[in-house]
């Protein structure tokens, strides 16, 4: 039986609707907090914040692992177990062409972290 996690359910599917309310709003519902926290706590690592930003800001969209591995002073099977935890998180989608294995940022899961963290105030009524 594989221990793997399912990914990250997106909170809404419509990809250019925030999930919730931004933290400076109103309250995180509990549930809404615990289906974030463990993509918030995967970028919680430096390496793995590296090697999200390496993923998402990557020329094509995607990025091998063969390309990833050579920006660290870690073992392959160290990069490897990052990059699991960035996908079990549900932050990346990964796809093996035929040794290598390559990544993919979901962009709509960082639409809803990012629209969560905003600081902007609520709009306030003119009179």
């Amino acid at each position: 039986m594989s221990k793997q996690q399912a990914p990250l359910a997106l909170i809404d599917l419509n990809a250019d609707a925030p999930c919730c309310p931004p933290l400076a709003q109103s309250q995180v519902p509990a549930e809404t907090a615990a289906v974030l926290a463990p993509a918030f706590k995967a970028l919680g690592d430096p390496v793995r914040l590296r090697l999200m930003s390496m993923i998402a800001s990557a020329e094509d969209g995607e990025a091998c692992v063969c390309d990833l591995t050579p920006a660290f002073n870690l073992s392959g099977p160290t990069i490897s177990h990052h990059l699991k935890t960035l996908r079990e998180a549900g932050l990346v989608d990964a796809e093996r062409r035929g040794t290598w294995v390559y990544y993919r940022a979901r962009p709509q899961i960082l639409r809803q972290l990012a629209a969560l963290l905003s600081v902007e105030p609520a709009a306030t009524a003119k009179i």
